[in-house]
């Protein structure tokens, strides 16, 4: 259920209020747990596909094809964990999503459409339809 106006503005005063009062805690929980935790996944998939790799070249040395296939396996896995943990991750600087200013670009958005259905439905009734 979406928060009515007063609600978002009263988190939004409440939000200047900690940044106005402690910008130092306020950045910290900006989007930096995030950023940390995207990192440290991106780094347990790269230690993952060593493993992989490893396991692939056991298997060809003893000769076991399903240890082979095991650690392919796990190197496409780390490297897909990897690549989806990378580009999720926020940028220095970036906010993260779900921040005042995105939200209030969902609303304006919103309240176009809600504009242009109007629109819409003016039209369909002057039509007659």
């Amino acid at each position: 259920m979406p928060l009515s106006e007063h609600e978002q503005r009263m988190l939004e005063q409440m939000e200047r209020a900690l940044y106005a009062e402690d910008p130092k805690f306020a950045t910290a929980l900006e989007g930096n747990g995030l950023r940390t935790h995207t990192r440290r996944r991106v780094y347990q998939a790269g230690a993952g596909f060593l493993v992989g790799i490893a396991l692939l070249m056991a298997g060809m040395v003893a000769q076991q094809i399903w240890v082979s296939v095991v650690g392919f396996l796990v190197m496409l896995g780390c490297a897909v964990l990897a690549v989806t943990g990378w580009r999720k991750a926020p940028k220095p600087g970036e906010q993260p999503a779900g921040t005042p200013h995105t939200r209030r670009q969902a609303r304006q958005r919103r309240s176009m459409m809600d504009r242009i259905e109007q629109r819409w439905q003016r039209r369909r009734d002057e039509q007659g339809h």
